[in-house]
């Protein structure tokens, strides 16, 4: 192995294009290895009894003992199937309830009650372009070839649970198109106003006209999105599945309430911001979407989100889209430190964290995908970028989570995110989950296998010496060669730390043949690179001549055979 060093002198959180990079890590993350997780019912387990102990006392004590109850009795043989009931019982890990059953000493066999199907597929015509739900290696809008398996695992999620139209998801956002078919079938309808006397305040709630929600920008019960954004995020979160038509939501079956405080332009005030979420707290949203940010702290609105979290509404917010570590540099609603706050950044379809994406370790929940994402807009079916179309992701999830468990505080909600994610190496260190939500998962409560391609976890390592200088300089420019065993197919390079100018300053990686493979800038800290294909990488480091910052060491490189 051998290293040779050249040194010579926001207001919405989504984007239209990602043809440029601003800031953070590009961690790589590429085709999974990792087992599969069996899919089961959740909270039902098949059991067999030791012959000589299967009786019907021992099945009474099984009942009481694991709160639950035997739904099926295979004939002629000693295996029953024990179904877990209630809340508690949902949300117990299953290798918990694995762990004690097998302790008892009358039962020889546990297994959980694994499911054997074909997966359940919409037949809506755009869902092969929404890689977020299901990747199979296709190429983005923009031509870029994802990764297979890198998704939110929404095929599996379907066959327990495609949504409940008793679930409703408030979009606080520029409103709503209710009109578009993939939408309004889902929108929610305030039944008193719909039925009322227009101009009349119906159910005396203090809003006129409020059928779809509100429209707080400009003071009217009309909340019909003259921007594209919420419509946007709306369909990702619940556009009608399997109707023949358009796209698919996360889940089929949800009501969408409009709550729209950002104008056409994309802007909105903090007093509309608070009147929002009052409104959806007040109306019965079970949760909120909320792709923006900006502004400074506000206490007036933490106020109101903690109201809604006394209330047990979970607000899902967009991390933002400017490439801070929020550990170190607070964006605000995402950094309220509220218990119903659910902090997303984003991936693109290869599971890096998408480049104009903040994070935080200790800040930031989960990611979720939010590079190239189509959904609906008032204009017809377009791909966007950002934190904001990360977030209804998420929320779609949730409201999958609540069709099924209903009574989930928004704190179980964020725990059962954060513990069934898939770890991802890019984001480790970046995102509390440590990894990609996944729906599945979340409904059967499963902790998903480690991430094989980790480097974290191969044997072949060896050390490297690679510094910037501390600071840099303007118009600085260091260029590095590494080079691993010739058997090598994969490497991957370890920064102890990693703090340039966002977008301005960054790390070029070239292949021995010159061509460009990634770009590194921003706040990353300590992590992996991504995996370069190959024994060897260059890195050229450049900066321009305004800010300098810390810069970067590389401590280690590692490489593998695949």
């Amino acid at each position: 192995m051998s290293l040779k060093n050249k040194v010579s002198k926001s207001v919405l959180l989504g984007v239209l294009s990602t043809s440029f990079l601003v800031g953070s890590s590009l961690f790589a993350e590429e085709k999974k290895t990792s087992v599969k997780v069996p899919e089961f019912k959740p909270g039902e387990f098949v059991i067999k009894f030791k012959d000589n102990n299967f009786s019907v006392k021992n099945l009474a004590i099984l009942e009481s003992k694991m709160s639950g109850k035997i739904i099926k009795k295979i004939p002629n043989s000693p295996i029953v199937v024990l179904k877990r009931t209630g809340v508690t019982a949902m949300s117990e890990s299953v290798t918990n309830v694995i762990n004690q059953l097998r302790a008892n000493p009358d039962i020889e066999i546990v297994e959980p009650n694994y499911i054997y199907r074909l997966n359940k597929t919409p037949d809506d015509p755009k869902y092969k372009e929404l890689w977020g739900l299901h990747n199979v290696g296709q190429e983005s809008t923009k031509g870029k070839k994802g990764v297979e398996g890198v998704d939110i695992g929404a095929e599996q999620a379907w066959d327990l649970q495609t949504g409940s139209e008793n679930i409703v998801v408030g979009v606080i956002d520029t409103g709503v198109d209710y009109n578009l078919e993939d939408l309004k079938a889902n929108m929610w309808k305030n039944e008193n106003e719909a039925n009322g006397i227009k101009g009349v305040d119906d159910d005396d709630n203090g809003f006129v006209d409020d059928i779809y929600g509100y429209d707080f920008a400009n003071k009217d019960g009309d909340p019909l999105d003259d921007h594209g954004h919420g419509s946007h995020v709306s369909g990702t979160i619940g556009a009608s599945g399997n109707d023949g038509k358009g796209l698919v939501g996360v889940a089929w079956n949800v009501k969408i309430m409009a709550l729209k405080f950002l104008t056409k332009e994309g802007s909105g005030s903090l007093d509309d911001a608070v009147e929002a979420v009052k409104y959806a707290t007040k109306m019965g949203a079970h949760l909120t979407s909320n792709s923006w940010g900006g502004g400074g702290v506000s206490e007036i609105l933490k106020q109101a989100i903690e109201e809604a979290s006394a209330k047990n509404i979970a607000f899902i917010a967009a991390a933002g889209n400017d490439s801070l570590n929020l550990d170190q540099e607070p964006s605000y609603p995402a950094s309220y430190k509220v218990a119903n706050v659910i902090a997303v950044s984003a991936i693109d379809n290869k599971g890096l964290l998408a480049s104009f994406s903040s994070f935080g370790k200790k800040s930031v929940h989960v990611a979720a995908p939010g590079v190239d994402i189509v959904s609906t807009t008032p204009t017809g079916y377009n791909s966007w970028s950002g934190t904001s179309m990360a977030t209804p992701h998420v929320s779609g999830i949730a409201a999958l989570l609540l069709s099924s468990e209903p009574l989930l505080t928004p704190s179980d909600i964020k725990d059962r995110l954060i513990s069934t994610s898939k770890p991802l190496s890019s984001l480790k260190g970046r995102v509390a989950s440590n990894g990609l939500v996944n729906a599945y998962n979340a409904l059967a409560n499963i902790t998903a296998p480690p991430d094989l391609d980790d480097p974290v976890n191969w044997s072949n390592q060896f050390a490297v010496e690679i510094s910037s200088p501390h600071p840099y300089g303007k118009l600085y420019t260091g260029t590095w060669e590494v080079e691993a065993p010739a058997e090598a197919t994969e490497m991957a390079l370890h920064f102890s730390t990693f703090s340039t100018e966002a977008r301005y300053d960054k790390i070029t990686f070239y292949n021995r043949e010159g061509i460009k493979i990634s770009e590194m800038s921003g706040e990353v800290g300590e992590g992996w690179s991504e995996l370069f294909p190959g024994n060897y990488v260059k890195i050229v480091f450049t900066s321009d001549n305004s800010v300098q910052k810390n810069g970067f060491d590389i401590d280690k490189a590692a490489w593998r055979i695949k």
